[in-house]
């Protein structure tokens, strides 16, 4: 009877995936929460949260293109159409079950990788133009000290310019980004909610012990 039971059970998601999808979510749960007021700058806890993001996506990638079977690209390579359709079965609760990301899963992984990325990348291209982070640049770090010297860090004008031109808009697109993204969010927890119950099983359970029973293909 147990032999029965284990054989009903197959591994799909490895270490690498469970531990880095919710390492991910505490990740950006941490930067978006600690996210700086507009009267002020970056708090040092925001900063850290998207530096974990940014290494954390990278590594998702590189484990997307070389990984196990179900957590490679290759293995949920879906064209739009595929996607679409699947969504409409989802909808009409007679959706294809697969093992590994189904088409619509596929999709938004794909989003939200994305819209992370760009999310860290806009942020760190504000933060260098300031002289810090890791890609802090020559005319940034002269900027700064700059500035610095002239004691416009230190006056309301020079906070107004700081906040004007490309800096400002890079921050305000970095916080457009942070917000589709959490838009993203909630769209993947109802897709998952949603097709754990058309498919009988505990989607996010699966993600922490990483074992599905098997699928429709082969």
């Amino acid at each position: 009877m147990s032999t029965t039971g284990q054989k009903a059970w197959i591994q799909v998601w490895d270490p690498i995936v469970r531990y880095g999808h919710w390492a991910l979510v505490a990740a950006f749960a941490v930067a978006y929460l600690s996210a700086e007021e507009e009267s002020g700058g970056p708090d040092q806890l925001h900063v850290w949260g998207g530096y974990a993001v940014g290494i954390i996506v990278a590594l998702t990638v590189l484990w997307g293109l070389v990984g196990t079977r179900h957590a490679r690209f290759s293995d949920f390579a879906y064209s739009p159409i595929t996607a679409l359709r699947y969504l409409a079965d989802m909808l009409r609760g007679n959706a294809r079950r697969y093992v590994g990301h189904s088409p619509a899963a596929a999709f938004m992984i794909a989003a939200l990788l994305f819209c992370l990325a760009a999310t860290v990348g806009t942020v760190l291209i504000a933060y260098g133009d300031s002289g810090k982070g890791p890609v802090a640049n020559a005319r940034g770090v002269v900027t700064a000290q700059a500035r610095a010297e002239e004691g416009e860090g230190r006056s309301e004008s020079g906070a107004v310019r700081r906040g004007e031109g490309g800096a400002g808009i890079v921050g305000d697109l970095h916080g457009t980004l942070a917000n589709i993204t959490l838009g993203l969010v909630i769209l993947h927890i109802l897709g998952v909610g949603l097709a754990s119950v058309v498919h009988r099983e505990n989607l996010v359970g699966a993600m922490f012990s990483g074992r599905k029973r098997p699928g429709d293909e082969s």
